[in-house]
């Protein structure tokens, strides 16, 4: 299933694809999609709807974020080995872990805000899981079993704020507010039978930047839950966005950054696509 949020922005409504691509609303089946919805259980009685019963929605929509009421926006860094070398660094041993504001999360295809000050602003595209139930201490073995789907991150981030400004770490160059567009749909993990074998790509003014594949990860999404939830539990509705594949502004020659005016559009194979203006503050 591919499931969504359509409507005008802090009034979405609850949605699915149908099979000839049309939005339909559930919002007379489900309240919103969220971490209650993404559990099991809801998603089964979902999935068992005749889809052609419920209201069709008049296009053209407004996607917003795929899901709403995030706890936890967590992100994996330099989980490719390709963009660690381009990024000057070795490939971590263990995964690097940071969070991203959850007042950063928008619509896929939102405006995407430069902020004041803002010298070095990057892209990043990404594949993100989305937790279906509690986790803590869960095995890798296990792991699968407590994802519910996953969907398309642009992992936005300001390399003057993250890398360079005083402070050692790298949340105030990734949480402003428009750096974490999410969707448009939240794919079940039925639908997507390898998540280590995506492509995923990202163009800046129509010139390609980003193409990639997931099978270059170097800690895969089952890995990543089982070792996030050593350090902290994991709820229905979490994201994490698991790293991005070469081709960054920062690892351009000489680098390149975003302006006001400059369009970003993104995909993942199977996982729909986002496009973005930059704005300035």
């Amino acid at each position: 299933m591919k499931l969504l949020r359509f409507g005008l922005a802090g009034q979405e409504r609850p949605g699915i694809l149908d099979k000839q691509g049309k939005v339909r609303d559930l919002s007379g089946v489900v309240a919103d999609i969220d971490g209650a919805t993404l559990s099991n259980e809801s998603l089964k009685k979902i999935a068992a709807l005749d889809l052609d019963s419920l209201p069709l929605v008049e296009e053209p929509v407004r996607f917003g974020a795929c899901v709403n009421r995030v706890g936890k926006f967590i992100c994996i860094g330099l989980n490719y080995a390709d963009h660690a070398a381009e990024s000057g660094v070795d490939v971590p041993s263990e995964p690097v872990v940071f969070m991203k504001a959850t007042s950063a999360i928008t619509g896929p295809n939102d405006n995407v805000i430069k902020p004041r000050n803002s010298t070095k602003l990057d892209w990043e595209v990404e594949l993100g899981i989305i937790i279906g139930k509690h986790t803590s201490y869960v095995s890798e073995a296990d792991a699968m079993d407590h994802i519910a789907g996953y969907c398309v991150i642009n992992d936005v981030s300001e390399r003057n704020f993250q890398l360079e400004r005083p402070g050692g770490q790298w949340d105030k160059g990734k949480g402003c507010d428009s750096f974490g567009p999410i969707g448009p749909y939240v794919v079940t993990k039925d639908e997507v039978p390898n998540p280590l074998d995506l492509n995923l790509w990202l163009k800046v003014n129509n010139k390609t930047y980003q193409n990639g594949s997931t099978k270059h990860m170097v800690f895969g999404p089952a890995f990543l839950v089982h070792y996030l939830s050593q350090f902290m539990s994991l709820q229905p509705g979490d994201v994490i966005s698991t790293g991005t594949p070469p081709g960054v502004g920062l690892g351009q020659k000489p680098p390149f950054y975003l302006e006001a005016g400059d369009v970003m559009e993104l995909g993942i194979e199977g996982m729909g696509t986002q496009k973005q203006t930059v704005v300035q503050a």
